[in-house]
């Protein structure tokens, strides 16, 4: 599954609702949270059943960003099951508990709509939540890990600065691969889409850590991150190469072999495998 871009869009905006799936992103998340006014939640919960097959009619995956309030998140989760979205944007995701409570909230609904699972991305907001990455990502529904950079760093009473928030971005990172889970994000904040340059580079680096794709807060970004989260010509001729090797050296016994001037063994086949896999 490719989900490289990750575009955020209000539930309360038909606007925005109404040209999202022209956007080209892989993902739409329609938010029920910090996009949306408190007076708004209540409708926007309720156009869901109309707004989820709207903005995934050409093809995108639909999440739905529920609020963390107890007295919202079960109704926002539910609305959302019902709807036929794909998945769940937990926010403010703080352990294995909360995520596995949410779940069995969930179980009787999916069996009554007869509909698959829904799966989880969790969005670790504060410190707290970033020591406990791993047994969340652990958590049998959960797809994939954010780092909401801009709450980790009010939760430490810190800056937003690329040097503070690289850590805690990749703790998250390593603990989501550390259980075969996806890793959406870059090491820095995208508050500032509008510098693109920055952006680009940001979202290359993240790309060069294994990152699998990252949300955007504006349509703008999402070509951006579909262009680097995507291997280039170059890397993908590189990946064929090296498996076209490699089946040549399986059938003469050798484990270990060079493509140009470069040794290459099971961890490189390996990486040479996952490029391919991208493009399918």
């Amino acid at each position: 599954m490719r989900l490289r871009s990750l575009l955020y869009v209000p539930a309360s905006s038909e606007r925005f609702i109404a040209k999202a799936h022209e956007r080209g992103a892989d993902a739409i998340v329609l938010d029920l949270e910090d996009s949306v006014a408190d007076g708004e939640k209540q409708a926007a919960r309720a156009g869901l059943a109309q707004s989820v097959p709207m903005v995934g009619r050409s093809g995108a995956k639909t999440f739905v960003r529920i609020n963390a309030e107890p007295g919202l998140q079960k109704a926002d989760a539910e609305a959302a099951c019902r709807a036929g979205t794909f998945g769940l944007f937990i926010a403010k995701a703080r352990s294995p508990e909360q995520v596995g409570v949410l779940a069995e909230h969930l179980a009787p609904i999916e069996r009554e709509l007869g509909r698959e699972p829904l799966v989880f991305v969790a969005l670790l907001e504060d410190a707290g939540a970033v020591l406990d990455a791993r047994p969340i990502a652990a958590c049998q529904r959960v797809l994939g890990l954010v780092a909401g950079g801009e709450d980790i760093a009010t939760s430490m009473g810190a800056e937003p600065l690329p040097e503070v928030l690289r850590l805690p971005k990749l703790l998250v990172h390593f603990a989501a691969k550390a259980e075969g889970k996806l890793s959406f994000g870059t090491l820095t904040t995208v508050a500032d889409y509008q510098q693109r340059d920055a952006l680009e580079a940001a979202a290359r680096e993240a790309s060069h850590h294994g990152f699998d794709g990252a949300t955007c807060i504006h349509p703008s970004a999402v070509p951006i991150m579909n262009a680097a989260f995507s291997p280039s010509e170059e890397k993908v001729a590189w990946a064929r190469a090296v498996l076209d090797a490699a089946a040549g050296a399986t059938a003469d016994g050798r484990g270990a072999f060079l493509v140009g001037d470069r040794m290459v063994d099971a961890p490189i086949i390996e990486r040479a495998r996952r490029i391919l896999q991208k493009i399918d």
